[in-house]
């Protein structure tokens, strides 16, 4: 079965249908892989089973057998959040924190390097990113976002097929009790394409266990073999199902575990190698296994989620739990239940292993989980306010034994989830007053504008997720415009680029004749004060104000002044004042939408703003007529301006903590910033040392841990420009200049005696910023390039896209360091030492590309290259001391003959050019072809023709005669050449070369 990435478990619950026993293996395989979720009502029990422990019990039952019985090593779960692997959103399986021994990275000195069986139960989370069953949770009757995966493992060969068959076949049948006759067992039956074969040992296991051959199933590449990414550790794997129906009618199959046996690698070429070791990885979903066991047909109607249920129920006043899908559930009722069940526990969870609500990443998924279940809670529950949060402390009760961060938690859990409600709630009440207007003017066969959806998702304006706004809409029975939809997400990555390293954007520009109308009809200019009416709320977010104001003037596209503008058109837009900001000072425009005052469903998305003599131009999508004098609202898009802030406030940290660390004479000469990133350009007598990068990232970070104030006020600019120290560009100012102070009131910083502005950051800035530091987070620079001699560019993230940068750096370091001890340990064989090569140019490469500490990965490059030099000098010796080893068994076997045709044994095709080399040196009167067989029927072919012999006799023609007999190519000179072909009959291509060689002599 198999799934790329590091996820091999299944979506969660897959319920595989089959049409008779009788009728054979062929029909039930086909009847599996057309096969639909567990399908309800789901409140009746599944057969005659009676219902066994409670899930606690089930879960400590798995781990005492492999500890007790088996001598198992229990580790604790991993944290969902990934550590130091940016290729996941969230955990998503239990062998995820095991990849450094499957890949052979792990430290020889580490704890896990010592591991050799190990059981556990681990957090899984399976929502966003190419293994996502977040848009399913709630349809059916078994997919969750949040699971636990009961896994074990045997590392190095420490036990492989017969055991952990055996171990699951006595788990399953003799501690749990589970009929034997209601177990069904799939494994490889093989791939012909790449030549691997039936896995016949693991069948032969499974029948020596008792398990009859008409419950065996084999399967192709697609279902039991698998696979960790599109190179690396992979194998056949078995599968254990179970038979809902127990022999009554058709066999209603569903998986309960899955035995995957790591015994070949997958080359970048495409090829399989065998693995130096091999390795056992399996898993088994807890909540499908417990819904087995209690006799449920539903994890759903298990004790895991039951508590759960009934809270909702006693809490919402709802109808009671019918386990209904489909059309027989009415209003959605029962989809609702499932989804804010689910969805509390993947949010209590997560944010207990330090996922935060956010804009990007993870944390953006986890938003959408979030308001995705106050939706159902709210709309289709009746929830009363703060209803989600209520139910923390129930998810806490059923796992936090388990899992103790979630009691440690707790409080926060609870406070985070009530929080955000609030916010949401308001915009989800507006969200559906937009979607019913715009509803009642579309005619009957019309899909729902893309332009509107958008501006409601959380990549808009409103923080609707766009699989939310498409789920209201199918309840309406309406289709989204789907192709308009991708163009516009297209337009935003776009977008988001040209922020990352702006250019000149081309768009709505005020020209000199425009302004001076505007100047000759005595039209004010902006007042944008508004833009700086926001606060800082005793939870620690942000309130921004919404702003009231009048239309003055509209432009079209090309810059034509109109008293109006008509449905769909993009526009300019003027306004007596704004709180937007108008992209300037480096800091990217604000983004956000505005609505005509009474008549708040109706929104007209502003997708930049900016300053042109004087005059905020707001470029604004117009859905419907929009006229000069309208009274309108402006509201700015919360998370958009937030992001600005906080890089703002970060750029200022940065430009001190230069100085601090590089001297007095560091000078900024340009910044810009977004939400994503922020780049600096500084000025100094020297690249950037990795110590001074690293300083740099300390001192700021001193100045985030200590959450200082941040001070703005307007003072008069000949008053501000006296300031001691004071650290700003060569532009011109407005006169009141506003000064940004960290730490220290302006009115102190300005005051000369004090000199308190010689010990933090004191700038001259227009920009919107934080009102504490500490919201900063962390800053990481991610990136430096010399713009010109004496300029450097730097380029930096904050907040949790720089926590995650350090633990990418710091997960990459211990690779290094890992490799670099296996490499002091020295290599047995050429295999092993290519392999560490090998390592080391990926190594390199992750490095090379990675997001993370730029002076971290400038030490790790340059240890790399002195590492890569000591792997290719040993490959080097060691393939020389093996040609000089296959040259005097192949001198002994020929003796003194003018021709040398035969096989030898080597790994690549540099050991068999040594061997043609050194057998050449001690018989010059000798031509000699050698043929090396390879895996898969690959021929590795090299030759070399004495100087006697030439040029009756050239390499490269006798080389290509052969090679073209095995369908492949050669290529090199008179006297040395090499190829490769393939073939299965190696003695046919021997009499080729030999033929050849003797009538070309």
């Amino acid at each position: 079965m198999p799934v790329v990435s590091f996820d091999r478990v299944k979506s969660l619950p897959r319920v595989k249908m089959a049409a008779s026993v009788a009728t054979a293996a062929a029909r039930l395989r086909r009847a599996i892989r057309r096969s639909s979720p567990w399908r309800g009502p789901s409140c009746q029990p599944l057969s005659s089973v009676p219902p066994s422990a409670q899930a606690a019990a089930v879960r400590d039952a798995f781990l005492s057998f492999f500890r007790d019985r088996h001598g198992h090593r229990l580790v604790p779960s991993a944290s969902v959040r990934p550590r130091g692997d940016p290729s996941l959103l969230f955990v998503n399986a239990g062998m995820n924190q095991f990849k450094p021994i499957f890949l052979g990275t792990v430290d020889p000195r580490s704890e896990m390097a010592g591991f050799r069986r190990v059981a556990n139960s681990q957090k899984c989370v399976r929502a966003g990113g190419r293994h996502s069953d977040l848009g399913d949770v709630g349809r059916d009757l078994s997919h969750h976002t949040f699971f636990e995966m009961l896994g074990n493992w045997a590392f190095g060969g420490e036990y492989f097929k017969e055991e952990a068959c055996s171990m699951a076949w006595e788990l399953l049948t003799q501690v749990y009790g589970i009929p034997k006759d209601r177990l069904w067992i799939s494994y490889f039956g093989g791939d012909p394409k790449v030549g691997l074969d039936p896995d016949l040992e693991s069948r032969d296991i499974w029948l020596s266990l008792g398990v009859p051959a008409s419950r065996m199933l084999s399967f192709g590449p697609q279902e039991n073999f698998w696979e960790m990414g599109d190179t690396g550790p992979c194998g056949p794997c078995t599968e254990i199902h179970y038979d809902l129906a127990g022999g009554v009618g058709a066999p209603q199959l569903v998986e309960l575990w899955n035995l995957v046996f790591m015994q070949h690698n997958r080359e970048a070429d495409g090829s399989l190698q065998p693995l130096p070791q091999q390795h056992v990885d399996t898993g088994m979903g807890l909540e499908r296994l417990v819904a087995v066991l209690q006799g449920r047909r539903s994890t759903y109607d298990t004790d895991l989620f039951s508590p759960l249920l009934n809270a909702i129920q006693q809490g919402c006043g709802a109808p009671p739990y019918l386990g209904r899908v489909g059309a027989a559930d009415e209003g959605r009722t029962d989809m609702a239940y499932r989804v804010v069940a689910d969805h509390i526990r993947t949010l209590s969870v997560c944010i207990a292993d330090g996922v935060s609500l956010g804009m990007s990443g993870a944390p953006l998924v986890l938003r959408r989980i979030l308001r995705r279940a106050l939706r159902f809670s709210t709309e289709v529950l009746r929830a009363p306010p703060g209803f989600l949060g209520s139910l923390v402390p129930i998810v806490v009760e059923t796992l936090g034994h388990t899992y103790p961060e979630l009691q440690k938690n707790s409080a926060q859990i609870s406070n985070l989830v009530s929080e955000d409600e609030v916010a949401f709630l308001a915009s989800l009440q507006r969200g559906r007053r937009i979607i019913d207007r715009t509803l009642r003017r579309l005619g009957p066969s019309d899909v729902f504008p893309a332009q509107v959806a958008w501006s409601l998702s959380m990549s808009g304006d409103l923080g609707l997720p766009l699989d939310l706004v498409e789920l209201m809409l199918e309840e309406k029975g309406v289709q989204l415009d789907s192709a308009g939809l991708a163009r516009l997400a297209q337009e935003e990555a776009q977008h988001r680029a040209r922020q990352a390293e702006p250019v000149q954007e081309q768009g709505l520009r005020l020209d000199v004749h425009a302004l001076g109308e505007l100047q000759r009809r005595g039209v004010p200019t902006t007042d944008d004060s508004p833009k700086y009416s926001y606060c800082l709320l005793p939870s620690g977010g942000y309130e921004f104000s919404a702003c009231e104001a009048q239309v003055l003037q509209l432009y079209t596209e090309d810059g034509t002044a109109v008293a109006s503008v008509g449905e769909g058109r993009r526009c300019g837009l003027i306004l007596d004042k704004t709180n937007f900001y108008a992209e300037q000072g480096g800091q990217a425009s604000d983004r956000g939408y505005l609505v005509r005052v009474g008549q708040q469903d109706v929104l007209f998305p502003v997708a930049r703003a900016q300053v042109c003599g004087g005059f905020i131009l707001h470029e604004v999508v117009a859905p419907e007529c929009l006229k000069v004098g309208d009274q309108v609202q402006l509201h700015v898009d919360k998370a958009w301006r937030l992001g600005c802030m906080e890089k703002h406030t970060a750029v200022h940290l940065l430009n001190w903590a230069l100085r601090q660390a590089l001297g007095p004479s560091t000078e900024q000469r340009g910044s810009h910033l977004s939400p994503e990133r922020l780049r600096f350009d500084v000025a100094t007598q020297a690249p950037l040392t990795p110590e001074q990068l690293r300083a740099v990232e300390g001192i700021v970070q001193e100045a985030v841990g200590q959450d200082e104030a941040v001070y703005m006020e307007e003072v008069a600019l000949a008053h501000a420009a006296h300031v001691p120290g004071l650290r700003s560009l060569d532009e011109v100012y407005p006169d009141p200049v506003r000064v940004v102070s960290v730490g220290v009131p302006v009115a102190h910083a300005l005051d000369p005696a004090s000199q308190a502005a010689l010990h933090t950051s004191v700038e001259l800035c227009c920009g919107t910023h934080l009102l504490r530091t500490g919201a900063v987070g962390d800053l990481v620079i991610i990136g430096e390039r010399q713009l010109a001699k004496g300029i450097t560019r730097l380029l930096a993230v904050t907040g949790e896209q720089a926590q995650q940068a350090r633990e990418v750096g710091q997960s990459l370091a211990q690779e290094v360091e890992a490799a670099a001890e296996r490499l002091s340990r020295g290599s047995r064989d050429v295999v092993e030492a290519r392999r560490l090569s090998k390592d080391m140019g990926r190594l390199t490469d992750a490095v090379d590309t990675a997001v993370m500490p730029q002076w971290q990965r400038r030490e790790l490059q340059a240890t790399l290259k002195v590492l890569q030099r000591r792997a290719n000098t040993a490959i080097r010796k060691l393939e020389m001391g093996q040609a000089a080893q296959k040259t005097q068994e192949l001198l002994q076997r020929h003796s003194e003959e003018p021709l040398i045709v035969d096989t030898v044994s080597t790994e690549s095709l540099s050991v068999l050019v040594k061997v043609v080399r050194q057998l050449c040196e001690q018989a010059p009167s000798t031509s000699v072809l050698l043929l090396s067989p390879q895996p898969m029927g690959h021929v590795l072919c090299a030759c070399q023709v004495a100087q006697s012999a030439t040029p009756t006799l050239t390499a490269e023609a006798w080389a290509l005669a052969v090679c073209s007999h095995m369908g492949g190519k050669a290529w090199g000179s008179q006297v040395v050449a090499q190829g490769t072909g393939s073939t299965a009959d190696l003695e046919a291509a021997l009499r080729t070369a030999r033929a050849y060689a003797l009538n070309q002599l």
